[in-house]
């Protein structure tokens, strides 16, 4: 499984949160960029991050002067972070479950920075998705569980600890597919409440 490390941008634009809502704009036209992630004042601080968003629904929206306006007033802080051995598809539902589009890979540092944009052109879900992955280390997990056993004993440590293997693999498995079940429950459940007259919605006693 690809990791956030594989997938991020290394080079990160930081701006300090003294600096006004003008100058963030000002480098994000020049860098091309839709975020800036925020300097930490000293080494326990924590990191914030000023998107595009913050900007046009907070300043922009308000008719507010950028040149008088401060990152710090906009600004998240803290901010979610990214671990960087955290796999793709645990960012892509970090990112889900939290309605973020980007957030800064830290480890006691800041490494970079991973978006959505990244998930979808940098990981390689289409090629190999987590599921079908899964379920080849399941059914390897499986012939080498079997293997261990008749070579060493259906008693051994080593016989009991290769079948813990294959149950901690199944139940990520089992995990995912509630959890998917589960998302298009609320799915459905959002549709119908947006659209009640829709048949498909419609309850009979």
């Amino acid at each position: 499984m690809m990791k956030a490390e594989d997938i991020m941008t290394k080079n990160v634009v930081t701006i300090r949160g003294s600096a006004t809502v003008a100058e963030a704009v000002g480098l994000m036209k020049e860098k091309g960029l839709r975020a800036l992630v925020v300097d930490r004042r000293h080494e326990h601080d924590a990191y914030g991050i000023v998107t595009e968003t913050d900007i046009v629904y907070k300043v922009t929206a308000y008719g507010k002067d950028p040149k008088q306006i401060r990152i710090y007033e906009i600004m998240s802080k803290p901010c979610i972070v990214v671990n960087p051995e955290l796999g793709v598809e645990y960012v892509a539902r970090l990112f889900a479950n939290t309605g973020i589009r980007r957030a800064p890979v830290i480890k006691g540092k800041l490494l970079g920075i991973v978006s959505i944009t990244d998930i979808l052109t940098k990981s390689d879900f289409v090629e190999a998705p987590t599921s079908l992955v899964l379920e080849e280390r399941i059914q390897k997990a499986i012939a080498s569980a079997r293997a261990i056993c008749t070579e060493q004993g259906a008693y051994s440590k080593a016989c009991a600890a290769a079948w813990d293997e294959v149950e901690e693999l199944q139940a990520e498995a089992a995990h995912q597919k509630a959890e998917s079940m589960e998302s298009a429950k609320l799915s459905f459940q959002k549709y119908c409440k947006d659209n009640p007259a829709a048949p498909e919605c419609r309850q009979y006693s």
